[in-house]
């Protein structure tokens, strides 16, 4: 098996790790909102751009892949957040199976 090598140094993108907290509204549904569960260094690396066409308007899905220190704390369904800029975790792998690092497919919103 082939290590996949990182420099420690590429991990300079400071993101909170957010998870989804369901609130009652008190009338039978919830408000969701989102928590900070870590802060964590990473690597963004942009993959790609796609437009689709919605009525009217056009609307652009840009997606990345994040690499990271492996951690439990992460699922899909989670986002990172880097100041303004949210991305959604989609699916999250090993790239040569150490367990050193998580490689995370998301979108930005």
């Amino acid at each position: 098996m082939l290590l996949t090598f990182i420099d420690a140094g590429q991990l300079t993108a400071r993101l909170d790790l957010e998870s989804a907290v369901e609130t009652p509204d008190g009338q039978g549904g919830v408000t969701l909102s989102h928590a900070v569960t870590a802060s964590l260094w990473a690597r963004i690396e942009p993959v790609g751009a796609e437009i689709e066409e919605l009525g009217h308007t056009e609307r652009q899905t840009v997606t990345h892949r994040i690499w990271i220190r492996h951690s439990d704390l992460i699922a899909p369904g989670q986002r990172f957040r880097k100041g303004t800029r949210i991305f959604d975790i989609r699916t999250l792998h090993d790239p040569d199976e150490s367990g050193r690092y998580l490689v995370c497919r998301v979108t930005e919103v």
